[in-house]
């Protein structure tokens, strides 16, 4: 039987799918009063990326230049302190250091400035000829001439010029990967550029043997004859490297 009264007419006009009147109150109602009883608890400060990134970049620099010795320890707390981080972001910025073999961590010794002891040195100068030969060898078969090579040399010589060390580094970087790129295969520069800490941080360690403008003169004359001859000429620059490295050390 139809219903009569207050309650059905309550149901009549709500319809299908509509809700009854004095229900949405209800509901703000409620959830209002949890809202009291249990305030929600903000979530824990998490530091993004860019902290990290920005605490890696300051130390990387300090590496670079040589201002953080090959074999310095580095310790979370010391650059939370220094930087004003938590030690969780210290912690990421170090692993990115780690990971791009600039730094070292050792059980029981933590995390230190990475030292290329002769026997690394020489394992990454082979790893490099291998990669840098094959390129090359690839670019002269081809007949291709390396476009962006030019630019990255006349950069090399301004920053020895000015004496920008940093500069200086990172168009040594360029040179070269101007070349691995030049070849076109994707793996090879891949993997070069994986290698480019610890170059960065070789050329940190060369840096006494060569005077303001040697680099520059030195390379211009590498690509002109590794274009030509790659497979003599990548392992006879590199080895040249090398040994200056190993007779600095040894004060030769």
């Amino acid at each position: 039987m139809p219903r009569h009264g207050p309650d059905a007419n309550e149901g009549a006009a709500a319809g299908p799918g509509r809700t009854p009147p004095g229900e949405t109150e209800r509901i703000a109602a409620d959830e209002a009063a949890l809202t009291t009883a249990a305030p929600r608890r903000s979530s824990p400060s998490v530091p993004g990326p860019r902290t990290a990134d920005a605490v890696a970049a300051a130390v990387r620099s300090e590496i670079l230049s040589g201002e953080l010795a090959p074999g310095t320890p580095l310790r979370e707390e010391d650059l939370s302190a220094a930087h004003g981080v938590s030690r969780h972001t210290a912690r990421t910025a170090l692993a990115t250091l780690t990971a791009e073999r600039l730094t070292t961590a050792e059980p029981y010794r933590g995390v230190r400035v990475s030292l290329l002891d002769d026997d690394a040195l020489t394992a990454l100068q082979q790893l490099r000829c291998a990669l840098e030969t094959e390129a090359l060898r690839i670019v002269r078969d081809r007949g291709i001439r390396p476009s962006a090579v030019g630019a990255a040399l006349d950069d090399l010589a301004a920053a020895e010029a000015a004496g920008d060390w940093p500069a200086t580094i990172d168009a040594h970087a360029r040179v070269h990967l101007a070349l691995v790129d030049a070849s076109g295969s994707s793996r090879i520069a891949e993997e070069y550029r994986r290698l480019d800490g610890e170059m960065r941080l070789l050329l940190t360690h060369v840096r006494p043997a060569y005077a303001p403008g040697a680099l520059t003169q030195e390379h211009r004359a590498y690509v002109e004859e590794a274009l030509r001859e790659p497979e003599r000429v990548v392992r006879a620059h590199l080895e040249h490297s090398t040994r200056a490295i190993i007779d600095g050390r040894a004060g030769r």
